[in-house]
């Protein structure tokens, strides 16, 4: 290993350790690297020598790193490190290995990953220039084992996703996608957090190079890809981190540090310099070596709090007497700072579940550098409120509106993830209450209310057709769905709405601020209306209408703040996304000098039935946003 990188690697400043770490191509073999400083001895095992920890022994060298090569070896070939140390002899998987067999399978693989060669260079441009702060971000959350399965129920290659997914995502309007983990692990059920291989595409699905080449194709059809990534904790698997030299070394020797008692793992020590270079490695090869757009990091709650899921008295302060965990929160300001500085136009958002002060500020200012959070009490409340019958929710305004108190105070993602619709939560659509019709009308108005309100967007895969059964991970989603009614108008809805947010600078060039939000009337729990406005830079303004009552109310007169003409451009409720068909204007109609909710001016209504309608505003002159005519098919 190089003297420099070596200096980097043992003092936590390294991001490219995977270079050196690991096994590469040498000649016409392999040569490995692997980090053990506390073993008493280290042989490389594999097919290649019938796994005999005699064969092929290693050589430790600077750094506590041992090395050996193998100087006729083909890539694909299986290997595994036989570690001596306290624990005797325990086989482990390379930390660093690029492929891996497949489960139940447990063993690396060597591979050459200098092969693929890249077809996104326009799309690399341009997002070396690309501000997500003002653009449009609508990201689809996909869990590639269970988006499609083949016609004998396997899983689908990359290869196909490929040709499946993307032109779906494409048509549908979504700005990115945003795949859970693909890095390698053993267990199904855990959806990909329970991460065994942290540089290893998933290998269920194919090789490394096909899952570049999907997120090529992506970018070729102008779509971002954001990983998510998880960088808090690892399973206790045998073949893993876990003691991985007969002592703790990648997790805390600290049980009250090292362990997590909800999910029974493990938690890295972010403190020790070669984890910390370990993990901004990893980070930085999706973003590098896979052109990923940027990383969804998860559970930093966990990383950032001593005390987090743990019970009184199973944890210790730190040394201010506080529950902060300063290694990691010193970790996230080197990670953040790293990838801004190293990636332009990338995006590293937070699932941070607390009211941490700071996430998305700079670490300069105190923040924690990253560039987004997900909302999650917006989505809690918002999906409480939606749950209660209609007639009972003038009595829960206030959780529809209490969002705004702080939404200016991160830069924020607003998810509908798959988190909500599994372990007997409901899917989307079966949260709604009553029929089937206030179902789907309700799906589409809380839709349409969150494409409005501030903050990007995330929704997870089936929402968009109305998938009715709540998410399985071991299963595809209910494409048949789309044979009966209703659920190809839910499609169409979520693509005219996908398109029309995009079109429409007000609804995100100023996600941040109040400057580009003001509230019509926030209090009409009565009628369970809200009315706001969304404003550009320019100062464009569209008025954004939500009734989550099935009455239908004629002359709803709202207070405007200024004089204009309005024109209806975008109803949830048309017939062709199944919908009563009830328009609110169907004729420009101009303010009245009528003051009304705390307003000068006023304009009257007619409100559709659980729904949400955009209309543009404009001051006689100006603004002309196009009204969605776009059709699924």
């Amino acid at each position: 290993m190089n003297e420099q990188r070596l200096a980097a690697f043992s003092s936590g400043t390294c991001f490219d350790a995977y270079k050196e770490l690991g096994s590469h191509p040498y000649g016409k073999g392999y040569r490995f690297r692997v980090w053990a400083p506390n073993a008493n001895q280290v042989s490389l095992v594999g097919d290649f020598n019938g796994w005999n920890d005699q064969a092929n022994p290693m050589k430790k060298t600077a750094g506590g790193i041992w090395e050996t090569v193998v100087r006729e070896l083909p890539a694909f070939s299986s290997y595994k490190y036989a570690i001596f140390g306290n624990d005797g002899r325990v086989l482990k998987a390379d930390p660093y290995a690029f492929h891996a067999e497949t489960r139940p399978q447990t063993a690396s693989k060597t591979y050459d990953t200098r092969g693929y060669r890249w077809k996104d260079a326009a799309w690399m441009r341009k997002r070396a220039k690309f501000n997500p702060y003002t653009s449009a971000m609508s990201i689809y959350e996909m869990h590639l084992g269970s988006w499609k399965l083949d016609e004998e129920g396997r899983l689908y290659t990359y290869e196909r996703m490929a040709d499946e997914m993307v032109p779906y995502v494409q048509k549908l309007g979504f700005t990115h996608v945003q795949f859970m983990p693909v890095m390698e692990h053993p267990l199904d059920l855990s959806w990909g957090y329970q991460v065994t291989g942290f540089f290893a595409a998933n290998s269920r699905f194919g090789t490394p190079d096909g899952l570049k080449a999907l997120i090529d194709r992506f970018h070729q059809a102008g779509i971002g890809v954001i990983l998510d990534w998880v960088p808090a904790h690892f399973p206790k698997d045998e073949h893993g981190l876990r003691r991985f030299d007969g002592t703790p070394l990648y997790e805390s020797a600290d049980p009250t540090r090292g362990e997590n008692p909800s999910w029974g793992t493990c938690m890295f020590d972010a403190g020790r310099p070669e984890v910390s270079s370990f993990l901004l490695s990893s980070a930085m090869y999706w973003l590098k070596e896979f052109h990923a757009d940027g990383l969804r990091v998860d559970a930093v709650s966990y990383m950032l709090y001593l005390d987090y899921g743990r019970e009184p008295g199973a944890w210790h302060p730190n040394v201010y007497g506080d529950n902060r965990n300063l290694e990691s929160i010193a970790f996230f300001h080197k990670l953040n700072e790293v990838v801004y500085r190293e990636i332009p136009g990338v995006i590293m958002a937070a699932e941070e579940a607390t009211a941490y002060p700071g996430v998305t500020h700079p670490v300069y200012l105190g923040g924690l550098g990253f560039g987004f959070k997900w909302n999650m009490g917006w989505m809690h409340d918002t999906l409480d409120y939606m749950a209660l019958d209609p007639i009972y929710r003038k009595y829960h305004h206030n959780q529809m509106t209490f969002s705004l108190m702080y939404a200016f105070s991160e830069n924020y993602i607003l998810p509908f993830s798959h988190d909500e619709v599994v372990h007997g939560k409901h899917s989307l659509l079966d949260k709604m209450p009553g029929d089937i019709w206030k179902k789907f009308a309700s799906l589409r108005a809380v839709l349409g209310y969150m494409y409005a309100h501030p903050g990007k967007k995330l929704l997870f895969m089936g929402a968009e057709f109305g998938q009715f059964i709540e998410w399985k991970e071991l299963e595809q989603l209910d494409w048949f769905l789309l044979l009966y009614d209703k659920h190809p108008q839910m499609l169409e809805y979520t693509t005219a709405l996908n398109h029309f947010y995009r079109e429409n600078p007000p609804l995100f060039e100023v996600d941040n601020s109040w400057e580009g939000f003001t509230w019509c009337n926030a209090d009409d729990g009565d009628h369970s209306i809200f009315s706001f406005l969304r404003k550009d830079k320019q100062g464009n303004q569209l008025l954004c209408v939500c009734n989550f009552t099935p009455e239908t109310y004629e002359g709803y007169r709202i207070g405007m703040p200024k004089a204009g003409v309005f024109t209806q451009l975008f109803n949830s409720d048309e017939e062709r996304y199944g919908g009563s068909g009830k328009q609110g204007l169907t004729a420009p109609a101009r303010t009245e000098s009528i003051p009304w909710d705390k307003h000068r001016y006023s304009l009257c209504l007619g409100i559709p039935p659980l729904s949400c309608v955009y209309y543009r505003f404009s001051p006689y002159r100006g603004f002309h946003p196009r009204p969605s005519h776009r059709k699924n098919g």
